[in-house]
């Protein structure tokens, strides 16, 4: 019932940082967990990080922990990536997903509505 849309993409140097921003329109916002998943290059849609209704859990995958920063704001209906010391690898697109109630947060099939993605280039 929600539709999220991704903005703040774009190319940045190795090193560099970005923010992604995901706001979603229709349902009611804080019912939602929220999501980001990344698909680079020849590879599967993969978890980045998640975030519950309040903020008060988030989750993140290993290979961004220490360089990814995710949070809400509730009034907005807005979801946040932020993300540090980038590096190569981090290439792909990016997409915000929303989950209506408790699901296993890291799985592609727990989430119901997706965005259309945002990509991201990091260059040596």
């Amino acid at each position: 019932q929600v539709q999220p849309v991704e903005s703040g993409g774009g190319l940045v140097q190795a090193g560099g940082s970005l923010r992604l921003s995901c706001t979603a329109s229709g349902g009611t916002f804080d019912n939602y967990t929220m999501a980001w998943f990344r698909r680079a290059p020849g590879k599967e849609r993969d978890f980045v990080a998640a975030i519950r209704r309040t903020g008060g859990s988030t989750y993140y995958a290993d290979s961004v922990k220490g360089r990814a920063t995710i949070s809400r704001d509730n009034v907005k209906n807005t979801v946040y990536l932020q993300m540090n010391s980038l590096k190569p690898e981090d290439t792909a697109v990016y997409y915000c997903a929303a989950a209506p109630d408790y699901r296993t947060i890291s799985y592609v099939a727990s989430y119901d509505y997706w965005g259309q993605g945002t990509q991201v280039t990091v260059s040596s």
